[in-house]
């Protein structure tokens, strides 16, 4: 599945207006005009089409993220580690210059405040069934015994799912 085609997808499953994906990739910290923006949602081939690359992506999970829940409040996170365990306050993700599928579904999951009983009922929706030790899977660390990848067929179910939920 490629990076444009979840954007397409996103945009249309959660009404994504142009002037919020501006806001969006400012969030994100990468500012980029409706002009910029367009060409990543035509289609490969058309007059104009330009593929999305890892960064655009992360930026605009990044920033779709914090449209929907809002900045993160640092100094609440770093009160609640020892001292000493504090990260720089303004890390990006690790995922943020080239986001695998599994990082699209947790940005998702994120950003859409979903709970993995609301993933499991959207891939239902989709006509997917899925267990909550195989969702597990595919929100652990990459080094985990239990990691599993995610297809680009249970991604786009995912998509699907979400279609479904925000587009009634």
């Amino acid at each position: 599945m490629t990076r444009n085609d979840i954007l397409i997808r996103l945009r249309y499953a959660l009404n994504i207006t142009d002037l919020a994906l501006v806001d969006i990739f400012v969030f994100g910290g990468k500012p980029m005009k409706v002009e910029v923006i367009r060409p990543l949602f035509l289609k490969e081939g058309e007059s104009g089409y330009r593929e999305c690359d890892g960064p655009t992506m992360g930026s605009f999970l990044q920033g779709l993220i914090i449209s929907r829940r809002g900045p993160r409040d640092l100094q609440a996170s770093e009160k609640s580690l020892p001292a000493g365990q504090g990260g720089p306050p303004s890390s990006p993700p690790s995922w943020r210059n080239n986001p695998s599928n599994n990082d699209v579904l947790k940005a998702l999951r994120i950003a859409l405040e979903l709970k993995d009983v609301d993933v499991v009922d959207m891939m239902r929706a989709a006509g997917a069934d899925v267990t909550l030790s195989e969702l597990n899977a595919l929100f652990r660390k990459e080094g985990h015994p239990k990691y599993q990848i995610c297809g680009d067929q249970f991604l786009r179910n995912f998509l699907v799912g979400i279609t479904k939920k925000y587009r009634v």
